[in-house]
């Protein structure tokens, strides 16, 4: 059984509040001070510091919250294989970046599991370090990200290779071109990922490899969500950088327009991520000739 008291710091820690955390897991707010107090003897470390309302943890404080993480998450994938076994099934999460989930890997990984009667996949989307650390945390199985990463317990299977590009409306005069140049591109109204996003990072690092500076721009807004960055493209609010795989289906159906950048080759790896001791390799490989049937689709 996982201590009661790990949950109670991951609620401290997910609503920065000692009364928030108490009115989620029905405690007093003294029951949730006198968990966190005991963590701390017992670990001989202090967990949080007070920095105006908000609760900071300390070092050590982030080293007992990522170990509580995966003693959590640990727990809980045990009694899920458990109760798979049992059922004769298979559960998997998945998790995906912005990106990701706007090309074909939610539709694959859906007609992954409508071909595989028994198998249940939940998808979790979020920022590339964010999934990185739930991979390390065992809270999913597998992770789809836009380039890789240096660590040698988790281990990459290259999904596909994409660029960004530029993603106008077919109305915009842009659209009739073969290329834009940079300075084109200057004069736009540009609707933009988040600066956390990793299109945002390969964007500002090709930039200043050519010693240009995103202040050049005319940068109009700034969302997370692709689904409304299209959307608001299709309305001719704005123009955008986004991933080549994350247009193909409104490319296809002739919804958007999408175009290379002068001297600007933006490309990057999608991989697949999985730890060392991931055990279902079939799966990965399935997935993978899944994508590929799907590429094909679209780009045909």
């Amino acid at each position: 059984m996982i201590d009661q008291k790990l949950y109670t710091l991951l609620a401290v820690v997910e609503f920065n509040s000692y009364t928030r955390a108490a009115e989620h897991l029905s405690l007093t707010q003294p029951a949730v001070t006198q968990h966190i107090k005991q963590l701390e003897k017992e670990l001989s470390v202090k967990i949080f510091n007070r920095v105006g309302r908000d609760i900071k943890p300390t070092n050590e404080g982030n080293i007992v919250i990522q170990y509580a993480r995966r003693s959590i998450a640990l727990y809980k994938r045990m009694q899920q294989n458990i109760l798979d076994a049992q059922l004769h099934k298979s559960s998997l999460t998945v998790g995906v970046t912005h990106t990701a989930e706007s090309n074909a890997v939610a539709e694959v990984l859906a007609k992954y599991s409508a071909k595989n009667p028994g198998t249940s996949i939940t998808i979790i989307t979020d920022t590339i370090n964010n999934l990185y650390n739930m991979l390390k945390n065992y809270e999913v199985d597998l992770a789809v990200v836009e380039g890789n990463i240096e660590d040698d317990s988790i281990n990459s299977i290259l999904l596909d290779t994409d660029s960004l590009m530029l993603v106008v409306s077919n109305n915009h005069p842009l659209a009739k071109k073969s290329m834009v140049t940079i300075n084109e591109l200057k004069k736009q109204p540009l609707i933009l990922r988040r600066p956390s996003s990793g299109t945002m990072n390969l964007f500002i690092s090709h930039l200043e490899s050519r010693n240009i500076s995103l202040d050049d721009f005319n940068i109009i807004l700034e969302v997370d969500n692709i689904a409304t960055i299209k959307d608001l493209i299709r309305r001719d609010i704005g123009v955008s950088i986004l991933a080549k795989s994350a247009c193909m289906d409104e490319v296809k159906k002739g919804k958007i327009t999408v175009l290379p950048i002068e001297n600007l080759s933006m490309t990057r790896e999608i991989n697949i991520l999985y730890p060392n001791d991931f055990k279902h390799m079939d799966i990965l490989q399935n997935i993978v000739a899944e994508y590929n049937k799907a590429v094909k689709l679209y780009s045909s």
